[in-house]
């Protein structure tokens, strides 16, 4: 199904992914106005048929559906709080990065058909196989425009609760960012042999790959909540006392496998040293002492 070409869209905020986003609409042939702080961003959009505007209020009475992609939450606040009676009986998609607390806090504002999205690409991915945002807020609103946010990338909606594609959004990231920090911790271990990272790359690419095999198995002990299960690799076999020293010993800093250890002695510590490796998250669940 493709887009409607009448549906009026606005996009506030011209950074780099607000432009991927703005240049998917104008692609997809809906009419699109774009809007940014600073002058200057708009050249390229306006050169392939996009409307630019000076003003904020000017470029959400243009707009039926109303893009936000802004630096931050407080940016968001401060472009639309002013805008709260023109925003009303609009529909409002806020792509910019915020926490779930705050995406419902955005959900609550008066008049407001509200749904929040979270990227799960970088900007030159927009519109490409592979690209994915994720939605929660109102379906009436994910519903009726499907098919211009499925000009982004593939659309996953999560309901009702405006914070829950956030929550998935900073989840992902949060493995994302623990696992780019372990690779690098990689290759500042084999750097001083003369390791150069391109080659590092080369072999930990494939065996991080091949390691999400077991996303499925962890998944399956925690949801059957029993971590004695057989086939798991237990907590004691998976003490990092030897990654650690050999970490020193190459001169570097301990304190990406140091935040793993942690978790796993709590657990040993604890008198759960026979069961496996998955139960680290009861101690992620918990506040350290």
């Amino acid at each position: 199904m493709n887009a409607r070409n009448d549906v009026q869209v606005s996009v506030l905020g011209l950074g780099a992914m607000g432009s991927a986003l703005a240049g998917a609409l104008v692609r997809g042939g809906c009419a699109t106005t774009v809007w940014n702080r600073s002058p200057g961003k708009a050249d390229e959009l306006v050169a392939q048929s996009a409307r630019v505007v000076a003003d904020a209020g000017d470029a959400v009475r243009a707009g039926e559906v109303v893009i936000v992609c802004l630096l931050d939450h407080a940016s968001v606040r401060e472009v639309l709080d002013p805008l709260a009676g023109e925003l009303a009986g609009r529909s409002v998609v806020n792509v910019t990065t915020t926490s779930p607390e705050q995406s419902r806090e955005l959900a609550a504002g008066a008049g407001i058909a509200y749904l929040d999205g979270g990227i799960m690409a970088v900007p030159h991915m927009i519109g490409e196989p592979g690209a994915s945002i994720l939605y929660s807020g109102s379906g009436d609103v994910f519903d009726q425009y499907k098919p211009l946010l499925d000009l982004f990338g593939d659309s996953a909606y999560f309901g009702t609760d405006a914070g829950l594609a956030s929550l998935y959004d900073l989840a992902l990231l949060a493995g994302m960012y623990v696992m780019f920090a372990g690779f690098l911790h990689g290759v500042a271990m084999v750097a001083p042999a003369g390791v150069k990272a391109g080659d590092f790359a080369a072999r930990a690419a494939p065996w991080l790959s091949a390691m999400t095999g077991a996303l499925e198995g962890f998944a399956k002990v925690i949801d059957g909540g029993d971590y004695t299960v057989a086939g798991q690799q237990s907590l004691h076999f998976s003490d990092l006392g030897d990654l650690l020293a050999a970490t020193s010993e190459q001169g570097i800093s301990t304190e990406v496998v140091d935040m793993v250890q942690r978790l796993i002695r709590r657990q040993i510590d604890a008198g759960h040293g026979e069961e496996g490796f998955a139960r680290i998250i009861e101690s992620i669940r918990q506040q350290p002492d």
